[in-house]
């Protein structure tokens, strides 16, 4: 059914709370999994700024690799475990670049930790999952992410 499963990442902890849940999903399915970790690059400019292009490019390159490590890690540790796993980054604005992902990876379905509400209050489980849920037409598995504060608030309240 789910044949190929997006996982976008951040390189947070709480983005890689969808893991767990991800690997279940390959044992019922079967799936092949594709990281993919955005950046959502903009070059500001105030009035007669200059930019040095060398630096702005060796910059890239070292965000690239860092990137690039980052997402071997993961992918290493889902094949370790005999789950077919693959990468993609992009620089792109977050949500057009993981539904361009959908459609070039022929994703079944997205699966994504929200942050929840940050910075604005947008919605309950995040912008970047507000913005793939405006547009999708594929199946899409959100589990909210509760950074330490949260989740100690999260059990006063049980209590």
């Amino acid at each position: 059914m789910y044949n190929t499963i997006l996982v976008p990442l951040d390189g947070s902890k709480r983005a890689e709370a969808i893991l767990p849940h991800v690997e279940q999903m390959v044992q019922d399915y079967n799936s092949e999994v594709v990281f993919i970790l955005v950046e959502e690059r903009t070059l500001l400019l105030g009035h007669n700024e200059i930019v040095d292009l060398s630096v702005y490019k060796q910059n890239l390159a070292k965000w690239e690799k860092e990137v690039q490590a980052y997402l071997d890690k993961r992918k290493k540790e889902f094949l370790d475990k005999g789950i077919k796993a693959r990468t993609v980054t992009a620089h792109a604005p977050v949500v057009k670049a993981i539904l361009s992902a959908v459609k070039n990876e022929n994703a079944d379905i997205i699966a994504i930790a929200s942050h929840g509400v940050t910075g604005r209050r947008r919605s309950s489980y995040g912008s970047v999952a507000a913005g793939i849920l405006q547009y999708i037409d594929c199946p899409l598995l959100i589990i909210r992410s509760l950074d330490d504060k949260q989740r100690m608030n999260e059990k006063n309240k049980i209590r």
